[in-house]
């Protein structure tokens, strides 16, 4: 009675189709595991810093690979150990509507580039030109912009309407501004299906 308890033997097949049976019928068929036992199954060695600089660098290793681990994740487009701004089912929506076209935006850096140089050519002609494709330029983005808001916002309220929206449009104007090539995550199979149709 107050000996040592020995170890239970291994359920035999009709022990386990018992306890099947009674699993099905909302039954647990098995004792409660002691307490200790399960805090013992729980417990890991846990090894602590000597020091001062010894938990330091521990914290420098851990977060440069948590940086190595999320660009990876950014390059692959690996949902699950992408960094909190590009995670979840709103900013993959987003992504999708973003790279699904071509925007205006994602030319304003090699046209900004161009119209510069056009400024300092010392060609009063040329200047003129340059100013004019800068404000045709300003004006088309703006109009793609708001588009692409008006798109996204319905998508969004018919699509998810049970998730945050907040930030989806800051978002996707700073994505749509990207050059196609470097955006990461890098565009889906979904926007490369619907630029060739």
């Amino acid at each position: 009675m107050f000996g040592r308890q020995r170890s239970p033997s291994p359920p035999t097949a009709a022990e386990a189709d018992a306890d099947a049976a009674l699993a099905k019928e909302g039954r647990k068929g098995r004792p409660t595991p002691k307490r200790r036992e399960v805090e013992r199954g729980r417990r890991r060695t846990i090894t602590a810093p000597r020091d001062r600089k010894e938990a330091a660098k521990q914290l420098r290793e851990r977060r440069r690979a948590e940086r190595v681990q999320s660009m990876q994740a950014l390059k692959s487009g690996d949902q699950r150990h992408l960094p909190a701004r590009d995670r979840g089912p709103v900013r993959k929506y987003v992504r999708d509507v973003v790279d699904a076209r071509r925007s205006v935006a994602e030319f304003f850096l090699p046209l900004a580039l161009v119209i510069l140089a056009l400024t300092f050519t010392g060609n009063s002609r040329l200047a003129f030109y340059a100013s004019t494709l800068w404000l045709v330029l300003v004006t088309l983005i703006i109009v793609d912009s708001l588009l692409l808001a008006v798109r996204l916002r319905s998508g969004l309220r018919s699509s998810l309407p049970d998730e945050s929206h907040r930030g989806a449009l800051p978002y996707a104007l700073m994505r749509s501004m990207q050059i196609r090539r470097f955006r990461l995550p890098p565009p889906g199979l979904r926007g490369r299906r619907a630029r060739a149709k």
